[in-house]
């Protein structure tokens, strides 16, 4: 190779690195965030940039008004009081709710509300048995004036396309396997992402007094 070439292939080198260097700049410029923690995202110097925050959702924070889902977070390992306001106009999941850990990645504008582009939740499947758990037509067969307001477990399997968001009253409908009794279950947390059509649930809760079931916790059931 002659040294003319040489040179050719280095100053040829050098303007890809540079290309590279610049691309990588814009990139970062315009798609990068900030990875702050609730209690750095309150404070005024990080507003107007873009970030990534992770929090707990505060019990019963949320709403829904003309698609937008509103609602705060806090970090559970720190100050509970301090919460951020986040708010989404993307579709809710069914594994958003009261609890759950919602990743948040959006623009944290000058009033201090993340108006979030990206969210993920994180909503640990739970396995139970169905031990002393009553089918649905058992509960069904009891007078409702007598299980209203008292502790049940219910087993069965989820309807299928009666799951729902925290958007809707109504979670999901739990079938009965042999009879095809149905129950309405209402439920303000999240519900895990392994939960489908047909999957057999433990759910743990009390009647309500128009034979809807109020729902405290929802877990996989062990075969």
């Amino acid at each position: 190779m002659n040294a003319q070439l040489k040179r050719r292939l280095f100053v040829v080198s050098g303007i890809i690195v540079v290309v590279v260097v610049i691309v990588l700049a814009v990139t970062a410029g315009t798609s990068g965030y900030q990875n702050l923690t609730v209690a750095q995202a309150l404070k005024p110097e990080h507003y107007n940039t873009r970030v990534q925050v992770s929090g707990q959702v505060v019990t019963d924070s949320y709403s829904v008004e003309a698609g937008t889902l509103s609602f705060a977070i806090f970090d559970p390992n720190s100050n509970s009081q301090e919460q951020l306001l986040v708010v989404y106009k993307g579709g809710v999941s069914a594994t958003f709710g009261n609890q759950v850990t919602a990743i948040c990645t959006g623009y944290l504008n000058a009033e201090g509300i993340l108006e979030c582009s990206d969210l993920v939740t994180k909503c640990p499947s739970k396995y139970e048995t169905a031990t002393d758990a009553l089918t649905v037509s058992q509960l069904l067969g009891y007078s409702a004036s007598a299980l209203e307001g008292k502790p049940l477990k219910v087993t069965g399997r989820t309807k299928p396309g009666s799951l729902g968001s925290v958007e809707d009253r109504v979670r999901l409908v739990l079938l009965d396997e042999a009879s095809g009794a149905e129950l309405p279950v209402l439920f303000a947390g999240a519900l895990p992402e392994t939960v489908k059509d047909t999957t057999l649930l433990v759910i743990t809760g009390s009647l309500d007094q128009n034979g809807r079931f109020e729902a405290t916790d929802i877990a996989l059931r062990e075969e």
